[in-house]
């Protein structure tokens, strides 16, 4: 029952969205289509494998679920929600063909350390149904595509303001750049372990490029992509006091903050820094080094 509780704020998240007059239609859509995607692509695969992993293919799919629902039934202005719905589809699409090439040549076969990390702090709280608790797990991140992921993209699809917002054009920059940076740290990380497997050379710190800013500038940036969704659906808000009611859209304007905290809390400490740099301190001899004089998250001078 304890790790039940996991699901409990993106099952409330969900049910304000479907509670609503402007949302409900394409919240219970996008909600049924993500439970579908994660019991097929998720769900099942981690129950029969007992590995958690498929949920680096079903949760960035999901995102591409998420701009295709957006576009087909957004009812705001077209130019924005066109905009929304393909910044969507393209941090989804990107991280999704990534995974599909890593499950095509046979890297799920074993379980990615982030989530051998999570079986980990089971152990710790005394957990001991772990076929359970890695059902929880995976159906929470559904959740989180359903419900607080989803609200940036459906905000921006209910604006019906012509113009353009200075805030939208901003936070539309900020996505594109922060998605181009991303990239640019996972090739550049890429070609420094292919240099290292080609050099003979095992468990090497990578920090060229990004990386010698930030332990984990792919982190970082992912973070700072959604910041720039968030941007783009403030203008909305104002609109979304006039169509729901004071308590209603007062929870939506919390709840669309809170995609920020969100994000960084999991790219910290859930799936993202801690759990990597759990295994990464064991195996390579340098990392302390690394630790001490590189920041964590974000990008900064070395000290």
């Amino acid at each position: 029952m304890k790790k039940l509780s996991t699901l409990l704020p993106f099952l409330a998240g969900w049910l304000l969205l479907a509670l609503t007059h402007s949302l409900q239609t394409i919240s219970l859509v996008n909600g049924g289509l993500q439970m579908v995607l994660f019991l097929l692509v998720v769900c099942l695969p981690t129950w029969r494998t007992g590995r958690m992993s498929y949920v680096d293919i079903g949760w960035p799919w999901g995102l591409v679920v998420i701009g295709g629902v957006t576009f087909l039934l957004g009812e705001g202005n077209p130019t924005r929600i066109a905009m929304i719905s393909g910044i969507y589809c393209l941090v989804g699409g990107r991280m999704g063909v990534f995974a599909l090439k890593h499950w095509r040549r046979g890297a799920f076969q074993r379980e990615f350390p982030r989530y051998r990390y999570q079986e980990i702090r089971w152990e710790r709280a005394g957990l001991t149904n772990f076929p359970f608790a890695r059902q929880v797990e995976v159906l929470a991140q559904g959740l989180a595509n359903a419900s607080f992921l989803a609200l940036p993209a459906f905000l921006v699809a209910i604006n019906p303001t012509v113009s353009i917002h200075w805030l939208e054009a901003l936070g539309l920059a900020v996505a594109l750049a922060a998605l181009i940076l991303e990239s640019v740290a996972d090739v550049q990380k890429a070609r420094f372990v292919a240099q290292c497997k080609k050099a003979g050379e095992r468990n090497r710190v990578c920090d060229v490029g990004l990386w010698r800013y930030s332990r984990h500038p792919n982190y970082f940036f992912e973070w700072m992509v959604w910041n720039g969704l968030i941007l783009m659906a403030i203008p909305a808000l104002p609109h979304l006091f006039e169509i729901e009611s004071m308590l209603v859209a007062a929870l939506l304007t919390a709840s669309l903050f809170f995609v920020s905290r969100l994000m960084y809390m999991t790219l910290i400490y859930f799936t993202g820094a801690k759990p990597s740099e759990y295994f990464s301190a064991r195996k390579r001899p340098e990392y302390a080094e690394y630790q001490r004089t590189t920041n964590r998250f974000f990008p900064g001078p070395r000290r």
